[in-house]
């Protein structure tokens, strides 16, 4: 188990993808998680985001719903439906928060769900408890 807000743990062999429309918000997550040197890769959209994804399996992905084009759980879905991709943990994060949005997102596949704004002592610890559950299964 990766002790929660450990400085002396090695994060940087973790991959978080990030996925948002909005730059800031982007910018916004990853200077939260900074301090423990994730590598991390954003993209800009859901097609940019499935794209990435084929590229280099991350072990997370930080994922808006609001999204041009291809939305979040149209992004989930796809994950989800290929067996190469189904096993990646997925956290919501998204200003969409009405019970049917967040049950819809469970039901769909995601790992856990973060309301907008984001308070960073509760990204950081839903982040570092995925990566317990990825180094779980790892062994």
């Amino acid at each position: 188990m990766i002790p929660l807000y450990s400085q002396n743990h090695d994060y940087s062999k973790y991959s978080v993808l990030a996925v948002d429309d909005i730059p800031l918000n982007l910018l916004l997550v990853q200077k939260m998680l900074s301090r423990f040197n994730f590598n991390m890769r954003t993209a800009a959209n859901g097609q940019m985001a499935l794209d990435s994804v084929a590229e280099s399996k991350p072990d997370l992905i930080l994922l808006d719903l609001m999204m041009p084009g291809i939305d979040g759980f149209e992004v989930i879905r796809r994950l989800r439906e290929n067996p190469e991709t189904a096993d990646i943990r997925i956290v919501i994060l998204s200003a969409l928060n009405s019970n049917d949005d967040v049950v819809k997102g469970f039901n769909m596949g995601a790992d856990d769900f973060i309301m907008k704004p984001i308070i960073m002592e509760k990204l950081l610890t839903c982040v570092i408890t995925q990566m317990q559950i990825v180094e779980a299964k790892r062994k």
